[in-house]
């Protein structure tokens, strides 16, 4: 269930208003709201490599990197239908981090194997290294300023795309959030049909009510509002670390 924005706008708001310490407005609301929605979200992959540094534990609701996966599940996609030209050349959908690629052929899936550039001229020019149907490799494509070419992969064998079914998994980007809303005699209501709501896993909600108090804070200049939050969020960090 995805965390309503409507609820984490009205929650700010009220402790961003208490004791006149500023109002913050649907455009600027909007803007902190992504800017915390992936703040969190790129967090949570940092904080998974450090909790594989520790030993975890047999309790199904409080193991931290089951809960960390439950969260980043809900970015997990899978794409059956890769395009990739007869020339090998391939290109990646919109990701945050790629996982695996696979050919699919007649229901067999084959992984193909992620090489950096520096290394695939000397797997090409070695007979035993060289990349077959049975053991395929993949490189990053470089070097241009466009979007869809930084998306760009080369697959060796290049045969492969011609008669195989290329599928992969990745991690999307959470997708851009807008708290939307209707002018009407100079105040601007909530408005439901534009709205996009967090993707975020629902208890992230308090979460995003105070780290985005806490830039809040320097955006109206309240050294105070940013001290409270950001004492709040540290104090939750603590709690799951420890």
């Amino acid at each position: 269930m995805a965390v309503s924005i409507d609820t984490v706008y009205q929650r700010v708001l009220a402790i961003a208003n208490k004791e006149q310490r500023g109002y913050v407005t649907p455009q600027e609301f909007n803007i902190l709201a992504n800017q915390a929605q992936m703040d969190i979200f790129e967090q949570y992959f940092y904080d998974k490599n450090q909790f594989l540094r520790q030993p975890g534990n047999d309790t199904t609701y409080s193991d931290m990197i089951d809960l960390l996966d439950e969260k980043i599940d809900i970015f997990e996609k899978y794409r059956e239908d890769v395009a990739v030209q007869n020339s090998g050349v391939g290109t990646l959908p919109e990701h945050y981090r790629m996982g695996e690629l696979y050919t699919n052929k007649c229901g067999e899936y084959v992984e193909i194997e992620k090489i950096n550039q520096n290394e695939i001229h000397h797997i090409l020019k070695s007979p035993l290294t060289a990349p077959s149907i049975q053991r395929p490799v993949y490189v990053r494509n470089s070097g241009s300023t466009d979007a869809a070419r930084k998306r760009s992969i080369q697959i060796y064998p290049t045969t492969i795309g011609s008669s195989d079914t290329v599928v992969c998994n990745y991690i999307a980007r959470p997708t851009q959030v807008a708290w939307g809303y209707t002018v009407v005699n100079s105040k601007a209501l909530y408005n439901s049909s534009s709205t996009t709501n967090f993707e975020l896993h629902e208890s992230e909600e308090t979460g995003l009510v105070f780290k985005i108090l806490a830039l809040a804070g320097v955006l109206i200049k309240d050294p105070n509002l940013y001290q409270i939050s950001s004492t709040e969020q540290a104090k939750d960090v603590q709690e799951e670390k420890q």
